[in-house]
């Protein structure tokens, strides 16, 4: 289970876009703390991109102290060079949150998009305004990239509260559900 206080990072990896969401969690209440993008597209050396990447992911982690780190896995796509760009700015990524002590949660696009609209095929636009709703946030970012983030960070905290117990440990038996879970039975 989550901590009755908690601060989430969600990334968006890319090495022209990265989006970042990160999310405060105090008992059952989820607030944003702040969303954005980086643009690591503008710098012309691979390897400067990922050092970007890389800093700005731990600058992230240093101004907020966030206790968990959850990030988009990628999809698998025909372009091999995309992919494997891809793939590294994903691993800078996620060294920068083990390098600060954090241990990281990938979730599937798939995934993160069943559990912020309840459809895995939900597109962009339903994630952002799923997202508004459960946050009460009203603007609408320049870039979808920042809302993926926040979707990630958000999905994470679902995933860490689900009542089935999703987070680690299966449920075998209705008997461990109503144990861990008594505030949700309702006698007759």
């Amino acid at each position: 289970m989550q901590k009755s206080s908690a601060i989430i990072l969600g990334i968006d990896p890319g090495t022209i876009i990265m989006g970042y969401g990160l999310v405060a969690v105090k008992g059952n209440k989820i607030s944003l703390l702040e969303m954005g993008v980086l643009h690591p597209g503008k710098q012309k050396d691979s390897y400067k991109k990922l050092q970007l990447i890389f800093n700005t992911v731990s600058g992230l982690i240093t101004k907020y102290q966030p206790n968990a780190f959850a990030i988009e896995a990628p999809f698998f796509g025909k372009n091999v060079q995309s992919m494997l760009k891809l793939g590294r700015a994903q691993g800078v990524a996620i060294a920068a949150a083990m390098r600060h002590g954090l241990d990281v949660t990938e979730y599937s696009p798939k995934k993160i998009k069943q559990s912020i609209t309840g459809n895995g095929n939900a597109n962009k636009e339903q994630v952002m305004k799923m997202l508004q709703h459960i946050l009460a946030f009203t603007e609408d970012p320049k870039h979808f990239d920042a809302t993926d983030a926040l979707a990630v960070a958000v999905c994470h905290h679902f995933q860490q509260n689900s009542p089935t117990g999703v987070s680690g440990k299966k449920t075998n038996a209705w008997s461990d559900f109503i144990a861990k879970n008594p505030q949700r039975v309702k006698k007759v």
